[in-house]
């Protein structure tokens, strides 16, 4: 489970807003696939939390793929584009079916 989470936690990271050099470049994070809770924040509150200059980092997509894998749906953040949800559903699949192999070799383990 953990090699999943890393390399879809590195594919968010890499894909979104075309990855993390092109972001480092942009004033602000408005173009990603993914709704951050900062990015619905109001300038002012930004300000007052000193998160005006926030962008994603990796870890903000790790604890994304990290919550998605056990419960196969984001649980911080919405999708927006389309190969985001692609993704993620993907990546739901591959956590769900880990587990059923996993209560599978346990079954007939008994």
């Amino acid at each position: 489970m953990d090699r999943n989470v890393l390399i879809f936690a590195s594919w968010y990271w890499r894909l979104d807003a075309g990855g993390p050099h092109q972001r480092d470049l942009s004033v602000c994070h408005t173009d990603g696939a993914f709704l951050f809770p900062q990015m619905t924040l109001s300038r002012e509150l930004r300000i007052e939390m000193e998160e005006d200059d926030w962008k994603p980092g990796f870890m903000d997509y790790l604890f994304l793929a990290f919550n998605t894998a056990p419960h196969f749906h984001p649980l911080m953040c919405r999708y927006c584009r389309s190969w985001a949800k692609g993704l993620m559903m993907v990546q739901a699949i591959i956590s769900l079916a880990t587990i059923a192999l996993l209560a599978a070799r346990a079954v007939n383990i008994l």
